[in-house]
């Protein structure tokens, strides 16, 4: 059991929602920032547990950006929590976060669930996300279900939004792209993992891929 879980366990303060399997998720793609001064802004505050759960989690020097529709929310700011009011389906609002915002090591939407809430909230702030930063989805099986604009194999789903992303991190060997068809998730997307209920995409700074070779023929031409 991670310290995360630990937490979640002995919670007696604000409330909090999360699916069990999602702490060993989060430790994984997580635990390189903890202690490292990390800026984190979560979308999707509720009732403002996880905004205590973050802090403990990655320690004194970690900068939390709480994102919520409820003004009520703005209640849990204090010395390290930020909260920024508006709506995750507002190209504008992000864009103007974005600004208020240069440096996000880490992303995870944990707003309003919707398709369209992720997918622009992708489209958005995926570039805002450090070279070196990780960008979270959460509860994507919100994809399946019709009342949230998904459904199985529903090609304007969220999920399937992201399995046209594994082009993307492919893009060096399409032949049919040249330089200028690869995307920013081309550019900049290390890996993408995708979980029950939560994708995360890990960001590097990237080059052309390129092979070597090492050793010696085995037989008398590299054909054979």
């Amino acid at each position: 059991m991670n310290s995360l879980e630990q937490y979640f366990l002995a919670n007696r303060g604000p409330l909090m929602n999360k699916w069990m399997h999602y702490f060993d998720i989060y430790d994984r793609h997580l635990a390189r920032f903890r202690n490292q001064s990390p800026v984190m802004l979560e979308i999707g505050v509720y009732h403002g547990g996880s905004l205590g759960m973050w802090k403990d989690y990655f320690g004194p020097g970690a900068r939390i950006i709480g994102v919520d529709i409820n003004p009520r929310a703005k209640r849990f700011a204090d010395e390290q929590v930020t909260i920024e009011i508006g709506d995750q389906s507002d190209r504008e609002f992000l864009r103007q976060l974005r600004a208020r915002h240069s440096r996000i090591d880490i992303l995870l939407d944990d707003g309003g669930h919707t398709v369209e809430q992720q997918r622009i909230t992708f489209e958005e702030m995926f570039s805002a996300v450090a070279h070196d930063g990780v960008y979270l989805i959460e509860d994507v099986h919100t994809s399946y279900w019709p009342e949230y604009g998904g459904g199985l194999g529903e090609g304007a789903s969220f999920v399937e939004f992201c399995k046209r992303l594994v082009d993307d991190l492919n893009a060096w060997h399409v032949r049919e792209w040249d330089q200028e068809q690869r995307s920013e998730v081309a550019q900049a997307a290390h890996s993408i993992s995708f979980y029950d209920s939560v994708i995360a995409i890990e960001k590097r700074v990237k080059a052309p891929p390129f092979a070597r070779m090492t050793g010696k023929l085995s037989f008398l031409s590299l054909d054979e």
